[in-house]
């Protein structure tokens, strides 16, 4: 291995690929790293072509020269470069290497200096995941964007989900969770469910389409949630993360990855006791790792979990009671509990029953029930009378920004119940709630808090 101190550059020797690998990755975890890679490359030397890379990603912005690291492996037939920032100084132009080697590509072609042909993977450096793993997917997409590469000059779709994962940008958006004190009459926010949003993604469906069927979906939704966790840095209160049975069997499967989950967590400044994984109703197999045996060891540093649609015929309700004290939240649709005139009767005292067993299993575990989809104050004042206090709706709150979240969690606390009343019982008031999109603030406007 030779090191080249004024490009911050290390060429690796043939038969190396291994210390390649483990190098570069575990030396960049927790960072955006992009693989670069070369294949026939003529007309100029390799050791040449390695030094020109460096000055060809610094045409992005010359202020970035000296702020990144670079480890070569290869030769003039396949070249690999690693490329990965110094530090986490929040650069908002690596997502723009595309550009910078298509540049440099296009004008050695036209100018007949050089030839050689080129695809760039990148993913945001896993906290979680084996240095196999993570060089596997940098591998297969670097050379699925090559191949793109020769059959067309455009990019590929895969860069923007890509991007989505590289970039440092925190795109994330939370849906706040109300809570109801009957004691003291009062709402306040006390957290929320964290999802895709921002300038890349509108959301979860938006990024899915963009996602090729020959990817390896449960590695797709660990990126999302270390995206999400990422974006969460610092955040105060509970944070919810969907994450589907299968995927976390078969993600989770030893306890080091658990244990670099919670390192990760630590690392973002977030406390394990306030997160929680959302078991989202899909289906699953168990083989030599069990549901149970892997939630077991989330449990085990303080994480637990919410059973997503519960009910009497769901998925959830099984994994309830397998699961036992490690579930602290039952999500419930209570669009069906409130009881209408034209409906029957023996239906709506079998809701009522229903909300009395949940309410039994919460106390058991010293879990919240929490009313999702909460249309007016109607249901809302039933939920309360039948002791639900926790609420995902946007009735209260639209989903926000995670910056937006953070900046505001002490104010949206201690929001007097005369001042919901209020709001929600006059259509004109809700009407323009539905445009401010938080009772919180819209009530602050009104000076009723």
């Amino acid at each position: 291995m030779t090191d080249t101190s004024d490009l911050k550059l290390r060429s690796f020797d043939m038969g190396d690929l291994e210390q390649f690998k483990t190098v570069f990755i575990n030396e960049n975890r927790g960072k955006p790293i992009f693989l670069l890679r070369f294949q026939n490359i003529s007309t100029i030397s390799l050791v040449e072509f390695i030094q020109l890379i460096p000055q060809r990603i610094a045409d992005i912005e010359p202020s970035h020269r000296e702020l990144f690291r670079y480890y070569a492996y290869g030769d003039k037939k396949n070249l690999l470069i690693g490329v990965a920032p110094l530090d986490h100084s929040g650069m908002e132009n690596l997502a723009n290497f595309d550009a910078a080697m298509g540049r440099f590509h296009d004008h050695s072609v036209r100018t007949g200096t050089m030839n050689f042909d080129f695809g760039i993977g990148r993913t945001q450096c896993n906290f979680i995941s084996y240095v196999e793993e993570i060089f596997r997917e940098l591998d297969s997409s670097s050379l699925k964007n090559l191949k793109d590469n020769l059959v067309r000059w455009s990019w590929t779709y895969l860069n923007r989900v890509n991007d989505y994962f590289a970039n440092e940008r925190p795109d994330a958006v939370i849906q706040p969770i109300i809570h109801y004190n009957h004691r003291d009459h009062t709402f306040s926010m006390k957290g929320g469910e964290v999802f895709v949003g921002g300038e890349a993604y509108a959301g979860y469906s938006d990024l899915i389409r963009d996602i090729p069927h020959d990817q390896d979906l449960n590695r797709i939704e660990l990126l999302i949630i270390e995206k999400l966790i990422m974006s969460c840095n610092g955040s105060p209160g509970l944070l919810k993360f969907n994450i589907s049975p299968q995927t976390l069997i078969d993600t989770f499967d030893t306890d080091e990855k658990v244990t670099r989950f919670h390192e990760l967590l630590l690392k973002q400044n977030l406390n394990p006791q306030n997160i929680r994984m959302e078991l989202i109703e899909k289906p699953y197999e168990e083989s030599e790792a069990t549901l149970k045996s892997v939630c077991r060891r989330f449990w085990n540093f303080g994480i637990s979990f919410a059973a997503d649609d519960f009910g009497v015929k769901s998925q959830s309700h099984q994994v309830v009671l397998d699961l036992g004290e490690m579930i602290k939240e039952f999500k419930l649709d209570p669009i069906s509990f409130k009881f209408k005139a034209d409906q029957d009767l023996t239906k709506f005292l079998d809701n009522l029953a229903f909300i009395d067993y949940c309410r039994r299993l919460s106390d058991n575990r010293e879990a919240i029930i929490t009313a999702e989809a909460l249309e007016d104050i109607d249901s809302l004042n039933f939920l309360i009378t039948h002791q639900v206090y926790y609420f995902q709706a946007n009735l209260f709150c639209r989903k926000i920004w995670i910056e937006d979240y953070k900046d505001r969690f002490k104010e949206m606390q201690k929001l007097p119940e005369t001042a919901v009343t209020k709001i929600l019982s006059s259509p004109e008031l809700t009407e323009r709630l539905k445009g401010v999109g938080n009772i919180f603030v819209l009530a602050r406007d009104l000076d009723l808090f």
